[in-house]
């Protein structure tokens, strides 16, 4: 799917369930654990508010031009739905048919749209995959982050290797469009040996869409505490760029399409339509605790933290808790930023209209070395990145210059 095509897609829709059954060690995702029946119902309650609340104009964002934006929104015809967390396999059945039910009666879902459901492994069994199929999920991702054993404890997850694999071709039987496995990269002491065969598993099962994160370790997670004891939890960086590099070469080699830095699919059907809106400025719509919005040019912010979340939603009060409207140099950063990690780059037209330079000609020096260098090269009205690129993508967005107003 070109980006072109891409911007022609419905907006999205994203809805964060805060839930784990355990908390992994390096998560600093907006979670809690998971306890009694009651506290789950009484967070889809309030989200089935939320969603009410938006068609209503109860629960709009404060800021007029910002609610007026979001009215518009609502109204449109959306083409994906994400269930994201968290971990939204968490919710029964009954849960997910009431919010299921609740989106299709007050929005607008195009009939070629696409649900994405996010689910552990531990969490599939062959009753549960029909009944999100039947609920009408097309891509189902597996959070596996790894096929080793030792690597999986060390993360916290509670699943085996052999469980993964199992539930993975578990998915695969189930008819879903898309089966996406999530694995993480960059642990202490990994061996590319062992990384290889997890990328080699992943093209063994028949898995269609990989979704690559590199450990990131942050101050308030069980990781950042141990961290700043002085435990080393991160591979060094050029060790990171080598399995990066080594993910790109083995599944290039057998075909796969590696159009986002961390993002790879079995053919170009298997694209995440959801993701792209992320990386194209499309808009898209957040519900739930700390669930993020972009819509013309305004990015608003749910509040995170579920109990305050719910009892604003409860209370009639709009649970966003900020927004901004971003000038157009930093609409021009985000798209170096995104576009330079996607396989299509960045379209030059585009980027100039939120400029007051010629962009081109103010940053020609630094563009012809990074194409000496292999790290872009230019294409018709395209700056697109090699994978070496791709690796470094966040700095060479940094190091160009788009006029005085973004310095």
């Amino acid at each position: 799917m070109s980006s072109e095509a891409a911007r022609l897609l419905g907006p999205g829709l994203y809805l964060h369930i805060p839930f784990c059954s355990a908390i992994c060690p390096y998560c600093d995702f907006a979670v809690r654990k998971g306890g009694a029946r009651r506290q789950s119902d009484a967070f889809v309650d309030a989200l089935v508010k939320e969603i009410r609340g938006l068609r209503s104009g109860e629960l709009l964002p404060e800021a007029p031009d910002l609610a007026a934006s979001v009215t518009e929104l609502v109204d449109a015809p959306f083409d994906t739905v994400y269930f994201g967390g968290g971990t939204p396999s968490f919710l029964t059945d009954d849960q997910l048919e009431r919010i299921f039910d609740t989106l299709f009666r007050v929005f607008q879902l195009r009939s070629d749209g696409r649900f994405f459901f996010e689910a552990n492994p531990e969490d599939i069994t062959p009753d549960q995959l029909r009944s999100w199929r039947r609920l009408g999920v097309s891509t189902l991702s597996l959070g596996v982050q790894s096929f080793d054993d030792r690597e999986l404890r060390f993360l916290g997850r509670r699943h085996s290797a052999k469980e993964a694999e199992i539930a993975v071709r578990d998915a695969l039987e189930a008819d879903f469009e898309t089966v996406s496995i999530d694995l993480i990269y960059g642990l202490p002491n990994q061996d590319p040996g062992s990384w290889q065969a997890a990328l080699e598993s992943i093209l063994e099962l028949g898995a269609d869409h990989l979704s690559l994160y590199e450990l990131e370790v942050h101050a308030k997670t069980d990781f950042g505490k141990r961290q700043a004891k002085g435990e080393t939890l991160q591979l060094p960086l050029d060790a990171q760029a080598d399995l990066f590099l080594r993910t790109h070469d083995v599944l290039s080699s057998a075909g796969w399409d590696a159009y986002e830095v961390s993002n790879f699919a079995r053919t170009p059907e298997h694209r995440s339509r959801h993701n792209q809106k992320y990386w194209h400025h499309i808009p898209y719509l957040g519900l739930g605790p700390s669930a993020h919005s972009f819509i013309d040019g305004w990015r608003f912010w749910n509040e995170p933290f579920e109990p305050r979340w719910r009892r604003w939603v409860s209370d009639g009060t709009s649970p966003a808790a900020g927004w901004e409207k971003l000038p157009a140099s930093a609409l021009a950063l985000e798209q170096l930023m995104l576009g330079l990690r996607t396989r299509e780059g960045v379209r030059l037209d585009r980027l100039q209209a939120h400029l007051d330079i010629d962009f081109l000609k103010r940053n020609q020096r630094l563009l012809e070395s990074w194409s000496s260098s292999e790290l872009v090269h230019l294409k018709e009205d395209r700056l697109v990145p090699t994978v070496s690129g791709m690796a470094v993508a966040d700095r060479l967005a940094a190091e160009l210059d788009i006029g005085n107003e973004s310095a």
